[in-house]
């Protein structure tokens, strides 16, 4: 957006906080399955190598109880009671995020269940249970097995995704709703200490959040859980001022961000845009530093420790080789504190415009402003590019001399903004 003439308010900046604050920081990793146990232990093994306080992992509830209530796979298991005790004896908390309907609980249409197959992964899992109840007994299962172990369970994976891959089917507010409200009673049950973490949502806007406030979530939760990979800042920022702006002063669970490292082999990877590996460690550091002192932040938990075959948004490669982002993630959680990258500015004369161009931090939008003596002659809001880059030209009817210019991060605000005079 751009404006000749300043519009009205500035702009909003992070909260500062205490130390005290500080999130809890880690990083996504292998989800539970029926794999070889030194998966689990490799996995956890990096988690502290990185010092991770706090892994996040997928705990499908279709691959543990596959075909019936209390029919528990032993294999998959095993898996989580390894995972869970490797992470409580390197003193790392786990949030564990459940979701996957089994086939005999789901409440997929007919011509789906019918080619639904115990322990695979089917459309028919991706529709929630047609009874809440079937999930909340799984859950409270889990709280009652890990307990102080973990740092959260997550009731299910973004619900409002567009693509329905994890929760498909009409009504997805409502039902959720019905989910969450059958299953915090159970945990805190089987286990008061344990937190629940609702939402895991990616829809920054806080329509979602609105018509789930709406179905009657307020006090089922302890936290909630989103993830922004574009503009995560900004994205933060807005909705959390939806939640307060309805009396909602709960926690938020940045428990999925993330870059990949898919530049130049790919343009765009999972809806997000490619970057360099270079690009990918300094957006690690950048965006944990930006939030290590929000207080309303529990956790920031980074997408992921390693890549597949068909994402690189991890620190490691698929075969275990380190990314530059593997040291970068090792740093900063293990001091998160520190400035991020400044905000730098360079002005040149291009015929009968003035050129404004630089960098600046990962997360948010940006805004320059132009001064003629001490009248704001001229804003811009805008976004960085792919490798946190910009460039603008100003209107020629600014002239090309007399001008006094500025530039910074919305969420750290005017006194950490570059200027320069032309």
């Amino acid at each position: 957006m751009l404006a000749l003439l300043p519009p009205s308010g500035n702009a909003k900046q992070a909260p500062s906080a205490s130390a005290s604050s500080t999130p809890l920081g880690g990083l996504n990793i292998v989800s539970v399955g029926t794999e070889p146990l030194q998966d689990a232990d490799r996995a956890i093994a990096q988690a502290r190598a990185l010092h991770a306080k706090v892994v996040r992992t997928g705990v499908p509830w279709s691959i543990l109880e596959p075909n019936g209530p209390g029919q528990l796979d032993p294999s998959a298991l095993a898996f989580a009671d390894r995972l869970v005790d490797d992470a409580a004896n390197s003193s790392v908390k786990v949030i564990l995020t459940v979701d996957s309907t089994p086939c005999w609980a789901s409440s997929a249409p007919a011509s789906l269940l019918r080619r639904c197959r115990p322990g695979t992964f089917n459309t028919a899992n991706a529709w929630p249970p047609s009874d809440p109840s079937t999930y909340a007994t799984f859950v409270a299962y889990l709280a009652q097995r890990y307990g102080t172990h973990l740092a959260a369970i997550e009731i299910w994976n973004e619900p409002d995704q567009i693509n329905e891959n994890y929760f498909a089917g009409p009504e997805k507010a409502r039902r959720y709703a019905t989910i969450l409200r059958a299953a915090y009673p159970a945990i805190k049950q089987a286990n008061p200490s344990v937190p629940v973490i609702a939402g895991s949502l990616v829809g920054y806007n806080g329509l979602f959040l609105r018509a789930l406030y709406a179905a009657g979530i307020k006090g089922y939760y302890d936290g909630l859980a989103v993830h922004f990979y574009s503009l995560t800042l900004a994205s933060l920022r807005q909705f959390r001022e939806v939640q307060v702006a309805n009396g909602d002063t709960k926690p938020l669970w940045l428990d999925e961000f993330g870059w990949s490292s898919c530049w130049p082999r790919y343009k765009i990877q999972q809806e997000q845009a490619c970057v360099t590996p270079k690009v990918q460690a300094t957006d690690i550091t950048n965006l944990f530093r930006s939030l290590a002192r929000t207080p309303y932040i529990a956790a920031d938990t980074l997408y992921q420790l390693q890549d597949s075959g068909t994402e690189d948004f991890g620190v490691l490669k698929d075969k275990g080789a380190r990314k530059p982002s593997y040291a970068a993630l090792s740093r900063v959680l293990a001091s998160p504190f520190g400035a991020p990258s400044p905000v730098t500015l360079s002005l040149r004369r291009r015929g009968s415009h003035v050129v404004a161009s630089g960098s600046g931090p990962v997360g948010d939008y940006m805004q320059l402003e132009a001064f003629q003596g001490s009248t704001l002659r001229f804003r811009a809001l805008f976004t960085l590019n792919r490798f946190n880059h910009y460039s603008l030209a100003f209107p020629s009817v600014l002239g090309t001399s007399g001008l006094r210019v500025r530039v910074y991060q919305d969420w750290m605000g005017p006194s950490r903004a570059a200027q320069k005079s032309v």
